[in-house]
């Protein structure tokens, strides 16, 4: 495997871990934000790692800032034939799965998606999905899949107005639904004030993804996980005008691959 980053910009580069140690990194962060930041329960606490079997069976993509070489965001990669191995995607735990079985091609499931609290602007996003399309695009996958989550520390109301918007706009066609094992409770009041929309999940449907039905309540992490799919051939256009324009601008270059 090329050691060289997927992608480099000025400021910040992305490419896959390559030991064990920087596996632990990214441990390291998702524990800081989950456990630390948003009072997620997570097993393993002693080490503050936070870390499950599926990591063994992921790859692990990480942005560093280039200058200070510190791991500012990260996500995981379980492939289709990693999954068969891991036995099952991640997802499985949170929703039934029949309709990503039925789908044509190959698929990837993307999570534990986090990025550092001094870095959530739109630029390290960017340079995150950078180095995802250039995974995906260069190992032929169809689909990629994830859950992006929407925080209920006011008990959900502000929750089911996003969710309110997202079936207004962003929804996948009846057949592309998948099923919550523990649906969202309907909130006791509405939201105060106009809701932002999370930034992952603006990125997922700012390049074409679809919410794939109701959201898992994630007790533990007190959130509700919206299921959404990317189909890859519907993200080309997208990809070229949102990426590679970019990097002829000179503000992000791709200079290796996975």
């Amino acid at each position: 495997m090329d050691k060289s980053p997927i992608v480099a910009a000025a400021r910040f580069e992305v490419r896959l871990a390559q030991s064990v140690e920087e596996i632990r990194e990214t441990q390291r962060l998702r524990y800081r934000i989950f456990a630390g930041e948003l009072g997620a329960a997570i097993k393993g606490g002693a080490d503050q790692l936070d870390a499950d079997h599926y990591d063994a069976h992921c790859q692990h993509l990480m942005v560093r800032e280039t200058q200070t070489g510190r791991l500012i965001a990260c996500t995981r990669i379980l492939t289709d034939d990693a999954a068969a191995r891991a036995g099952g995607f991640y997802s499985s735990g949170e929703f039934d799965l029949k309709m990503i079985d039925s789908l044509p091609g190959r698929v990837m499931e993307v999570g534990r998606t986090c990025v550092d609290a001094e870095y959530r602007s739109g630029a390290v996003i960017g340079v995150l999905w950078q180095g995802l399309a250039e995974f995906f695009t260069r190992h032929g996958f169809d689909y990629l899949f994830g859950c992006a989550s929407i925080g209920l520390e006011d008990g959900g109301a502000s929750a089911h107005a996003l969710l309110d918007q997202i079936k207004a706009k962003y929804m996948a066609p009846s057949w592309q639904r998948v099923r919550p094992l523990i649906p969202l409770p309907i909130a006791d009041a509405k939201a105060a004030q106009k809701v932002k929309m999370p930034a992952l999940l603006k990125a997922y449907f700012s390049l074409g993804a679809k919410a794939c039905g109701e959201p898992y309540w994630d007790r533990d992490f007190n959130c509700a996980d919206v299921f959404v799919l990317v189909n890859v051939s519907d993200l080309h256009s997208r990809y070229a005008r949102h990426f590679v324009d970019r990097s002829k601008a000179e503000e992000v270059a791709l200079v290796g691959h996975a």
